[in-house]
């Protein structure tokens, strides 16, 4: 009788065996069947090598909306479960801009580079529950480091800002570059539109009187104050090396300066003008400007589109360069100390790089806020509109709590941080990012402090002095 149990319990358990075995290997054949397209043809070595790697994980499966799922997510238990980590894998990361650009060979974006570079180098990913159904999908030292690999030669080629060091260029930020290309005669006029208070609609306030450039270009108020004294819904953004975002505003509302430029002159909470002829009659009351739009624009034509693009022009040049991590960078190993150094090799380790990318450190992408952790209902308080970020823009309920990344460049002259204002040291803000934006929620004070000291490193020069807020 004994003996008939255990061989009734060894068929069980070698035909659990054989169903397991086969039901992998059936995974791996669909996998492989399904994966997305192969790079085409003339896509280098190095971007196929990382595409392979990407089909063969199926980072797909988790990070791109449309795709051919395995059969497991129709079944009721794993489809609560597969459900959930889809919605999170897209909620983190998309990854169809990065299988196509390596599929055709142009060059991807710089926040994707540096999330993906995070998530090898912490090994978060493919996640363990994952592989016990894909065992082809575990990524060998290998398979990573091709990752890498090209990660850095795309950085090399496209990204790299001239003077780095060369064993610095393929990291995931840049120093600020010392100018981007301008027109003198718009930005001679967009500099006297930028402090001239007639565009607000009673002739107080101009752009500097929220971007003060005494200030790290905010105005260190919580939510900005706007004409006959109101207030606004959400913080000033810098307007400090503004021109490196791929978008303007906390939504992205504006896709260039110059859009961003006029939005406020309108807007009846900020510089409150009703309508753009009214303004250029104010500004064509003084006869001088009809010349320097002559000079600017080769007519004297004075309307929206002169105004806000010379205004972008000048902002074009509200550059921060030559900051101590800058000249690190660049190769002076003794611009930080070794305590900022440290806080440099954290800022990366934890996952900060992965969205404060390029030479701003920000402004490349949309990021939910409360990736880890439900910031809102940490923070109270009523939710505003303000606090739909980018799902006031597209209606998209993917977009909803997702802001543009901010730019840390002079960092320590911004505060207070957060599109509501709501923390107002640095160290508090980068205990919070830690704990609402990255795996590691509970980071150290030592690791809070090191991290903070390197942030102090990011204050640059503008006009060749170094920034300092003095304004009252």
């Amino acid at each position: 009788m004994l003996m008939s149990v255990k061989k009734a319990v060894a068929a069980v358990v070698a035909a659990g065996i054989v169903a397991y075995g086969g039901t992998v290997a059936y995974l791996t054949h669909f996998d492989h069947a399904t994966a997305p397209a192969p790079a085409g043809a003339g896509v280098d070595a190095v971007s196929t090598a990382a595409l392979n790697v990407m089909r063969e994980a199926r980072c797909d499966y988790c990070h791109a909306a449309r795709v051919d799922l395995p059969f497991y997510f129709s079944l009721p238990v794993a489809n609560t479960l597969m459900s959930h980590d889809r919605d999170q894998g897209l909620r983190h990361f998309r990854v169809e801009p990065v299988i196509s650009a390596l599929q055709n060979g142009s060059v991807p974006d710089q926040e994707p580079l540096a999330r993906i570079e995070e998530v090898i180098n912490q090994n978060r990913m493919p996640p363990t529950l994952y592989l016990l159904m894909h065992w082809h999908a575990h990524l060998s030292d290998a398979q990573r480091e091709s990752m890498l690999t090209w990660i850095a030669q795309v950085r090399r080629q496209h990204y790299a800002t001239q003077g780095v060091a060369d064993r610095f260029a393929a990291e995931p930020v840049q120093p600020v570059p010392e100018s981007v290309p301008v027109d003198p005669h718009k930005v001679a006029l967009g500099q006297r539109l930028f402090f001239d208070r007639k565009l607000s609609g009673d002739g107080t306030l101009n752009c500097a009187s929220c971007h003060s450039l005494q200030h790290g270009g905010v105005d260190g108020l919580v939510t900005a104050t706007g004409i006959h004294g109101q207030k606004g819904p959400i913080n000033v953004p810098t307007v400090f090396d503004a021109v490196f975002n791929k978008w303007q505003f906390w939504n992205g509302r504006a896709g260039t300066l110059a859009q961003q430029a006029a939005g406020p002159v309108m807007n009846p909470v900020e510089m409150g003008s009703h309508d753009w002829t009214s303004v250029a009659d104010r500004l064509r009351e003084d006869p001088s400007y009809a010349t320097d739009f002559q000079a600017a624009y080769g007519s004297d034509t004075i309307d929206e589109n002169t105004i806000t693009d010379a205004i972008g022009e000048y902002e074009k040049t509200l550059v921060t360069p030559d900051s101590r991590f800058d000249q690190y960078l660049k190769g002076d190993d003794a611009a930080l100390n070794t305590q900022e150094k440290h806080g440099y090799a954290l800022f990366k380790q934890i996952g900060c790089s992965g969205c404060h990318t390029g030479p701003s450190m920000g402004g490349q992408a949309f990021e939910p806020l409360g990736l880890e952790g439900n910031y809102f209902s940490a923070r109270g308080g009523k939710l505003t509109d303000a606090d739909k970020g980018r799902f006031e823009v597209t209606h998209d309920p993917a977009d909803m709590e997702r802001f543009k990344v901010p730019n840390l460049r002079n960092i320590a002259l911004t505060g207070p941080y957060f599109h509501d204002g709501s923390i107002t040291t640095l160290d508090g803000a980068v205990r919070d990012m830690a704990r609402y934006q990255t795996p590691d929620h509970n980071i150290s004070d030592q690791d809070v402090t090191d991290i903070v000291a390197f942030l102090n490193t990011l204050t640059g020069r503008y006009q060749g002095e170094t920034l300092r807020n003095t304004a009252p």
